[in-house]
């Protein structure tokens, strides 16, 4: 076992600015997104066979334990409490998830990336919390940088984030994809990939940005009387309604 090491590149950093209130408010959209029961239910790794995870290289980590309390059993949620425990991800494992989570969700236009939004801070905040889920979610993607590393040395002989971006895409393109999961040696990575990717998005399309890409309004004020639902939320309502056997 080896000692996780500052393997990193130092070019071109990312600089964390969001408040951990912030980062706590983050996290409370993301526990009422569509996209959380897959955060929390198990883990990727959990489903690979265990015949399958001695093939292929994965690096073999000794992380510190994280023993910080909790919330409680009966946290203030009208009040965003301060975080119970501190952050946990150096810099240079932020620039390396930076790096990351832009060629999961890069600039498009006017449409911010990830990092510009400030993704990487949330999941510092999130695999430092010492939960269960969030611990399993810490250890796979401190594996997955690991693992990364490793592959890029043995390609082009250089850290990932050091090699060109057409290296970066060339080594995720083995990793991101289904046909991942029908070469042996890239099934580990490639569900620590899918969890990684799972949550970058997910933070991603909780922040303002995201939301505005996606069109989402939420409770939006409206003047004067209430008009009712649209023809085609009725349509759609009533269509439903029908495949369940109920009336209005």
């Amino acid at each position: 076992m080896s000692l996780v090491k500052e393997r990193y590149s130092s070019k071109k950093p990312y600089l964390a600015s969001l408040s951990r209130r912030d980062a706590i408010k983050w996290i409370g959209a993301l526990s009422v997104t569509a996209a959380f029961p897959g955060l929390t239910a198990c883990s990727s790794q959990a489903l690979v066979p265990q015949s399958e995870l001695a093939k292929g290289h994965w690096p073999q980590l000794e992380l510190p334990v994280i023993n910080a309390t909790g919330y409680g059993k009966d946290p203030n949620l009208i009040i965003a409490p301060r975080a119970s425990w501190p952050r946990t991800l150096t810099a240079a494992q932020l620039t390396f998830i930076a790096v990351l989570a832009d060629i999961i969700a890069p600039r498009e236009g006017a449409v911010p990336s990830a990092s510009e939004v400030k993704v990487p801070d949330l999941l510092d905040e999130w695999v430092s919390a010492p939960y269960e889920r969030q611990q399993q979610d810490r250890v796979s993607f401190l594996h997955l940088l690991a693992w990364l590393d490793e592959e890029a040395r043995r390609r082009f002989d250089n850290l990932f984030v050091d090699v060109t971006a057409s290296q970066q895409l060339a080594t995720i393109d083995d990793i991101a994809y289904k046909k991942a999961m029908q070469s042996e040696e890239f099934v580990r990575p490639a569900k620590a990939f899918a969890d990684f990717r799972r949550l970058v998005l997910a933070c991603f399309f909780c922040s303002p940005a995201g939301v505005k890409d996606i069109g989402y309004l939420g409770n939006v004020p409206i003047v004067g009387d209430y008009p009712g639902p649209s023809d085609e939320a009725m349509t759609h309502l009533q269509g439903v309604l029908d495949e369940l056997g109920l009336t209005l």
